[in-house]
């Protein structure tokens, strides 16, 4: 089947692009010149008029050629220097100059339209964009690969398609696709294992290493819900990078975090705090104690303490969050999204704990900083309002819960509109306070702490 022709998606309006964009016909007929010289259909019987206009085609062709090989020394350069944007435009270049060199029916076509997908994936985060480039180029790379004669050829075609098919993997697993994302990663796999044994097990230098492959299998895996093969996946990346890297290597951080949160899920909780103390002291050493990196480590782990129920693990849990919030509010201030959502997460837990005053006490310092982060009308501040009249409902402050309240409901309306289901809630329990508020002492005493404590359990997210 013909490879599909190279459109661009609209992500770049730069004129100096627009010959990629845009092939004369000229051009064409030099690509199809320049494909009969490659490779020959007729041997003897050439004119010399036919000798001379292909010498003139090969010239002409010269600077296409040149060209690509100047581009693919610029790209690693780029990727190097974290020019992301660029190294993807020159991809782009790539891709058509293999086109106009080889033909669009050619691997090496193919070849240089999967090196663009993963390009796409990798360096700008566009999963549509890298599965639309790698399906253009999938059938024909396995149409050659089912006809080649050289050991050279098949080794990078067979390269080709392993990251042809892990780009289609994380694109889809990316758009939450795991079924999608699974398929393909097998497939990748498969490629990789047939790589292994052209290159007789010996193999480096891979744009996608057998690392980065098993550490897509073992996110897919848990994306399917596939516990226990994730976790084969997981451990096999980490012992990977053990041997390659050492055992206090960031890449390993994220791998530790990951597994952790698949132990969760198998309720595996003293497993999982095992696993997030090896990322935290990883973070501590390279990055200082002192240090984002070391802050969401610290959280991570108050949070795993929580889960387990434990309550020996209760003043764990406050140590940790407590340490995550100062080193936030140490590096990257106290208005910063990760400093507040972590003051969320520790407030809701001492709530739950019994510790409403030391929650309402948090919320009430956090509060100018999230109106100065995201505005006063903002969700976020509707939010801290409303779980600081659920604090103070809870205790029996019926008058300061009303008053909060009231400021939650008016932002909210503001928001959503009078008829959405968060105003509706709001007013209805406003409704209830007031009553409460206005009726009989024994009434109060009788009916509201019963409800307060099961309407405080509510507190909002």
């Amino acid at each position: 089947m013909q490879a599909s022709p190279i459109r661009i998606p609209t992500v770049s309006s730069d004129t100096d692009w627009d010959f990629c964009f845009h092939l004369s016909q000229q051009t064409r007929i030099l690509a199809h010149q320049q494909r009969d010289e490659l490779c020959p259909t007729s041997g003897s019987g050439e004119s010399e008029e036919d000798t001379k206009a292909k010498e003139k085609t090969i010239d002409c062709m010269s600077l296409p050629i040149e060209k690509l090989v100047q581009s693919q020394k610029k790209i690693a350069q780029l990727i190097k220097g974290k020019m992301n944007t660029q190294a993807n435009k020159e991809l782009i270049r790539c891709a058509v100059l293999s086109q106009i060199i080889f033909g669009e029916e050619h691997w090496k076509c193919a070849q240089a339209l999967a090196s663009l997908a993963y390009g796409y994936l990798t360096l700008r985060g566009l999963p549509a964009q890298a599965k639309k480039h790698a399906e253009s180029a999938k059938n024909t790379l396995l149409t050659w690969k089912g006809n080649t004669t050289s050991d050279k050829e098949k080794k990078e075609i067979v390269e080709a398609l392993v990251m042809l098919y892990y780009t289609l993997g994380v694109a889809w697993l990316l758009q939450n696709h795991g079924r999608e994302a699974y398929v393909n990663l097998q497939k990748a796999e498969r490629n990789m294992m047939e790589l292994k044994e052209l290159y007789r097990g010996g193999i480096c230098g891979l744009q996608v290493s057998e690392t980065d492959l098993t550490i897509a299998l073992g996110r897919a895996s848990l994306a399917i819900h596939r516990l226990n093969l994730a976790l084969a996946y997981f451990e096999k990346a980490i012992g990977n990078i053990i041997a390659v890297k050492g055992d206090r290597t960031s890449d390993l951080v994220s791998l530790y975090q990951e597994i952790a949160q698949m132990e969760q899920l198998r309720r595996n909780h003293d497993q999982a705090i095992q696993y997030l103390h090896q990322a935290h002291s990883i973070c501590v050493s390279l990055f200082t104690e002192v240090s984002p990196e070391t802050a969401e480590a610290s959280a991570l782990l108050a949070k795993a303490y929580a889960m387990s129920g434990e309550a020996q693990h209760k003043d764990a849990v406050e140590v940790y969050f407590i340490k995550s919030i100062s080193v936030y509010q140490t590096t990257l201030g106290p208005e910063d999204c990760e400093t507040l959502t972590t003051i969320e997460e520790f407030c809701k837990w001492l709530v739950q704990n019994g510790e409403k005053q030391e929650a309402y006490r948090l919320l009430k310092s956090s509060l100018k900083s999230q109106v100065i982060s995201y505005g006063d009308c903002s969700k976020r501040v509707a939010d801290t309002f409303y779980n600081m009249g659920m604090i103070c409902f809870a205790k029996g402050e019926l008058r300061k819960a009303i008053q909060l309240l009231r400021k939650c409901l008016m932002i909210q309306i503001l928001l959503y509109g009078s008829e959405h289901s968060r105003s509706r809630d709001t007013k209805n329990l406003l409704t209830l306070l007031q009553r409460a508020s206005n009726s009989s002492s024994r009434w109060r005493r009788e009916a509201i702490p019963g409800r307060s404590n099961s309407i405080c359990k509510g507190i909002q997210a």
